[in-house]
């Protein structure tokens, strides 16, 4: 195991010297001391500390918080969702266009960054989902939800088998 500072360049760069890519998982607690802004200050780092070690891919697990419901409104915005769970979720949304603004060349950095569904929980691998851009995916009964075990198999095929560079995908049944 290594450990490091996600909000520490230095330190990201230590950590992942020599790996083909890096997934990001990180977030911080929807209650507590730490501030959802250490979303984009970890964006910053990782971006950086990437740089540094000449790692070329990026996996990053953000939110569906800015996944678009209708033109121009994203699910963070709907009377329904979680008050607790906003500011994580505008972070993620900041974040991302952190990833968003990071130029091409020179850094070499293809990124991908991956919102789930609505709903995201353990459940069954089934080994299909659909993937779509900016647009919360829906089922015929209008509902969003992936199990965490097709998530994470998204992830690894993307890393794997690049083919959304740069981009934001989401991940739904």
């Amino acid at each position: 195991m290594v450990k490091g500072d996600i909000l520490d360049p230095a330190s990201v760069a230590a950590a992942v010297r020599g790996q083909d890519a890096v997934i990001s998982a990180v977030g911080p607690p929807h209650t507590g001391d730490v501030r959802p802004q250490m979303l984009v200050d970890a964006a910053q780092s990782l971006i950086a500390g990437l740089q540094r070690a000449g790692v070329r891919r990026l996996g990053v697990v953000g939110g569906a918080g800015s996944l678009e419901v209708a033109p121009g409104v994203q699910l963070v915005d709907t009377p329904g969702f979680p008050a607790a769970w906003r500011p994580v979720a505008l972070a993620h949304r900041d974040a991302l266009t952190v990833y968003r603004a990071t130029p091409a060349a020179p850094t070499g950095l293809d990124w991908t960054y991956f919102s789930p569904a609505a709903l995201i929980e353990p459940g069954e691998r089934t080994g299909t989902y659909r993937i779509g851009t900016d647009q919360l995916l829906t089922d015929v009964r209008g509902g969003s939800r992936i199990s965490a075990e097709d998530f994470a198999v998204a992830v690894l095929d993307e890393l794997e088998r690049p083919a959304h560079p740069r981009q934001r995908i989401t991940v739904a049944y």
